[in-house]
């Protein structure tokens, strides 16, 4: 069943809300027996207009954030560091940049084969629950990179995409907190509200890239 793009077209604050509980799906495209890695989407950033001095869209558009400017259900990874890929949902109307940071998923499905590129990517072992639980981990734990950005995360033929929660799962309790990892943007884009997390979720809340 692939995500409504409808869902993500509108208010990216009532979008991030929305991709709470979605799932994250990374099909098998590996070695034979290789599962696909399915988690749920249990925190979210959001980063919405060129007003928003957090956002890569802040200077206008570059060929790094242009996909920003696109229609909403699209991916966006960057890098950060050199080495941590961070996936982006694109949301809003076309022209308007905004966008969603993935900053953590609880896994649900293919937990084996995302512990398996977790070690292959030279980090250590860790619980189940923790394997997501910072926007890098997630590019490792579903094996994102940049070759991602531009592909349609509601296409459900898509290699990487998004599925609505499962017919009859309750929704989540969301709670709403200040970004992180932003303070070169001052004020008051350091302190609004637009961190979204599923409350209790053990995979969520973690600093972490």
């Amino acid at each position: 069943r692939p995500f409504s793009r409808e869902l993500l077209t509108g208010d990216t604050l009532g979008a991030a809300r929305a991709l709470l509980g979605a799932r994250l799906v990374r099909d098998a495209d590996g070695p034979p027996g290789t599962a696909r890695r399915v988690g749920r989407i249990v925190e979210v950033e959001a980063y919405v207009g060129e007003d928003d001095r957090a956002s890569h869209a802040r200077m206008g558009p570059r060929a790094r954030n242009r996909v920003m400017y696109g229609p909403a259900g699209v991916a966006y990874v960057y890098l950060v560091y050199g080495m941590h890929h961070c996936l982006n949902v694109v949301t809003g109307p076309v022209s308007f940049p905004a966008a969603l940071l993935i900053r953590a998923v609880a896994p649900v499905e293919g937990i084996e084969g995302m512990h398996r590129a977790r070690l292959d990517a030279g980090r250590r072992p860790v619980p189940d629950a923790r394997l997501a639980t910072g926007p890098g981990l997630v590019g490792v734990a579903f094996g994102i990179d940049r070759t991602f950005t531009g592909i349609d995360l509601c296409d459900p033929a898509s290699g990487l995409h998004l599925e609505p929660a499962p017919p009859g799962e309750p929704s989540p309790r969301i709670i709403a907190a200040p970004r992180v990892g932003i303070a070169f943007a001052g004020e008051p884009w350091v302190s609004v509200p637009w961190r979204f997390l599923v409350e209790g979720s053990p995979s969520a809340g973690n600093g972490a890239r």
